[in-house]
């Protein structure tokens, strides 16, 4: 399997030294969702797991978790920060998926990969990996996420040990990209640079939950998983498997 494209060593590690804060802010909505399943004893899946921050609100509340993503590095991540969590290497949409009683998301996973048929392909499969009356719990973005930040100026983050810059564009009206350069100090005080393109592709989010009623799924969206506050265009998608 050839490495994924996004979260190589330099930029997954930074991700998860600075960058925590969505898990961690979506994490207690998702667990009021997930209640159900941790009373019966379920199986959670987690998609595009990155280094384990959400994982490891999940296993604290003692869910049993395989949590998957496509980037090696995240994954070699995922299993340092949450060894009792089952860490595996999975890239959507073909690798088929393991059965489960709830499936969730955050980050906006499934906008990574390459078009939109590629991302209903992920929630059929998605769909067929829930068992009955399981629970899905995820983020999408909506074409509206690219709207509100076209123009943004290019932002800056720095901490002793490295230093991330992000310029924004839109090379499409359905998608958007982030150009990012990433400095890590190594033992000797200099600092590594390395550079990644992150292209993220949108799916108008009204679609979704009459996709997922064909395949089983009820489903609505929403702006928030609980109390939090999620950046404008990134919606929640909240189900349950028939």
């Amino acid at each position: 399997m050839p490495d994924a494209p996004y979260y190589k060593p330099d930029l997954a590690l930074v991700h998860h030294r600075g960058f925590g804060f969505h898990a961690d802010a979506c994490a207690p909505g998702i667990l009021g969702h997930l209640a159900p399943v941790l009373e019966r004893g379920g199986t959670v899946l987690e998609l595009g797991c990155g280094s384990g921050l959400l994982t490891r609100h999940l296993v604290d509340a003692g869910h049993r978790v395989i949590a998957t993503d496509a980037s090696p590095a995240m994954v070699e991540l995922a299993a340092a920060t949450v060894p009792d969590a089952d860490v595996r290497r999975l890239t959507l949409p073909d690798d088929p998926l393991p059965g489960a009683d709830a499936v969730v998301a955050v980050g906006h996973v499934l906008n990574y990969l390459p078009d939109t048929a590629a991302i209903e392909r992920a929630l059929i499969a998605t769909c067929a990996a829930l068992r009955p009356g399981g629970v899905l719990a995820i983020d999408l973005c909506d074409p509206r996420y690219g709207e509100v930040r076209d123009g943004d100026r290019p932002v800056g983050f720095a901490t002793d040990d490295w230093a991330l810059v992000t310029v924004f564009s839109r090379p499409a009206p359905d998608a958007f990209r982030r150009s990012m350069t990433v400095f890590t100090r190594e033992d000797d005080g200099r600092y590594r640079r390395d550079e990644e393109v992150h292209d993220n592709v949108y799916l108008p989010t009204a679609q979704v939950p009459p996709l997922l009623a064909r395949h089983g799924v009820d489903a609505t969206l929403g702006t928030s998983f609980g109390s939090e506050t999620l950046p404008e265009g990134l919606m929640t998608v909240i189900g349950t498997r028939r």
